[in-house]
């Protein structure tokens, strides 16, 4: 598992910074791709080692996509982390949010991937595509069409990936997280409860109702479970829940 490449999106912030935090500190080298260079440099001071790169790319497009691409050149890529998203409600009309959350969250991911690909696929041995989905592609919350959406399509592209790239060794699988302390989570904590009238903090208890171990889960947390998928060699094609009991699949 040591002195591995990671190329890990959306680490400016959240569990993409998490997940970066946590490969620098087991020995690995990360490649931090978002489209805020400044955020992405706070994330770079708070790894272990010094081999670590910044790229800028809005995943949305594919343009920008090959420009970042172009900076790595012959750089072998062991895993590709494929983390960048938006979330938010959405309501049908002149601001609708649709596309743009479809067009990040999953048209986003599949630019994502098949631009890195080729580095990937240098990479010897079991190499991996490891995408965050959420609990939200498992059930519906009203105005998050496009978020649920969004989130249900990574599984199916997870699924089919997988079988696309077993034969070149390319293990594929997601993860959907429950609600995550992160910023973005609390901003949908306000929004949530602005929408129906009550605090954030009243909002809160009311969600964790639904969470047998009633808290929210951790970045760290999440970061951990994507260190041990990158590091095993059997499990592809699978959505793994990661939510505080929130939602139970057989």
């Amino acid at each position: 598992m040591m002195n591995k490449t990671y190329l890990v999106s959306g680490a400016g912030s959240g569990i993409g910074r998490a997940i970066a935090q946590k490969l620098s500190s087991d020995g690995h080298k990360c490649i931090l791709l978002g489209r805020n260079r400044e955020t992405l440099q706070q994330t770079l001071e708070t790894l272990k080692g010094g081999e670590h790169l910044i790229l800028t790319a809005d995943i949305k497009s594919k343009e920008s996509l090959s420009e970042a691409v172009s900076q790595l050149g012959n750089t072998v890529i062991d895993g590709l982390v494929a983390n960048s998203g938006i979330g938010g409600e959405n309501h049908w009309g002149s601001a609708d949010r649709w596309h743009d959350i479809i067009e990040t969250n999953l048209t986003g991911t599949y630019n994502f991937v098949n631009t890195f690909l080729p580095n990937l696929s240098k990479a010897s041995g079991e190499k991996h595509i490891l995408i965050t989905s959420s609990v939200l592609a498992r059930l519906g919350v009203a105005n998050y069409s496009a978020y649920c959406a969004s989130k249900a399509g990574l599984l199916g592209l997870m699924r089919s990936w997988s079988v696309q790239y077993a034969s070149q060794n390319i293990l594929v699988n997601a993860i959907c997280p429950g609600w995550v302390d992160t910023d973005m989570a609390q901003q949908g904590l306000q929004g949530i409860a602005d929408g129906i009238g009550i605090t954030k903090d009243e909002f809160y208890d009311i969600a964790m109702q639904g969470v047998p171990l009633r808290r929210m889960s951790r970045p760290d947390e999440i970061a951990a479970l994507i260190a041990y998928l990158l590091g095993q060699g059997s499990i592809t094609g699978q959505a793994i829940d990661i939510n505080c009991g929130a939602v139970m699949n057989s």
